[in-house]
């Protein structure tokens, strides 16, 4: 059975994001972690939205230099004005990139905003 999962990002680990112990910074993870996240908001409601919390960072392995990294995303809940994602990570490693396993996760509130940023209903009232 093939797997029908499709990631809301995917990214190759490069050297400009090791930190001086040979793995990728957490903090360009967090990076990767945002925009997956928002990419998903904007798939369920298409709005302007902004990062409100990541919540539950567990960082579970580290990630390498030419790792294929790849974000999938599901909703958790859909508020008035915010959506509840959870985001997992997984680095696909290896010559031959047959070696896949999760590395990351995180739960991240995003709050759809007006032109002025101020929150805004993710489905428009009747």
């Amino acid at each position: 059975m093939t797997n029908t999962r499709n990631p809301a990002i995917r990214s190759i680990m490069m050297p400009r994001d090791t930190n001086a112990l040979g793995s990728i910074f957490g903090g360009h993870l967090l990076s990767l972690i945002d925009l997956a996240a928002g990419q998903h908001a904007r798939s369920v409601a298409p709005k302007k939205y902004v990062t409100k919390v990541m919540r539950e960072v567990q960082f579970i392995a580290p990630v390498f230099v030419g790792d294929s990294v790849s974000f999938y995303c599901s909703t958790i809940s859909i508020g008035r004005t915010s959506i509840s994602i959870q985001v997992d990570v997984e680095a696909t490693r290896g010559i031959d990139f047959l070696h896949t396993l999760k590395v990351t996760s995180a739960e991240v509130v995003m709050v759809a905003v007006d032109s002025d940023n101020r929150p805004i209903p993710i489905h428009d009232q009747p």
